[in-house]
């Protein structure tokens, strides 16, 4: 299967829509998916939104728990790959990614304006 890379600075603005859950690799034994490296993979539901369109959502594996998503928090995905696939008359594209992590939160504008007078 080959990657195809994507420009996440083309995405818009990123959000966690479900955090992480570690992706089942068997639908009947419930295996949780390992990484080459023997790490949990899972997979993170993300919202992207491009200036004036829909709202779309993705789902991104990753490898390792990525710390401090969760839902409704705007993220960062590094990294980010997309792959063609196809099983019998079924297909689709699916994701993933080097890191997802939260953006952190602007500071406040209480905080703005202290440290001088004039």
């Amino acid at each position: 299967m080959q990657s195809i890379p994507v420009d996440t600075s083309r995405l818009g603005v990123l959000r966690c829509a479900v955090g992480p859950e570690p992706k089942i690799a068997g639908f009947e034994s419930k295996e949780v998916k390992k990484d080459r490296d023997g790490n949990t993979v899972y997979t993170v539901a993300v919202t992207v939104r491009q200036d004036g369109r829909r709202v779309s959502v993705i789902e991104i594996a990753v490898s390792g728990e990525p710390k401090g998503v969760v839902e409704g928090s705007e993220v960062r995905v590094t990294g980010l790959e997309a792959f063609a696939w196809a099983m019998g008359d079924r297909h689709g594209i699916s994701f993933r990614a080097a890191a997802i992590t939260p953006v952190a939160a602007p500071a406040s504008s209480a905080s703005a304006g202290k440290g001088g007078g004039a």
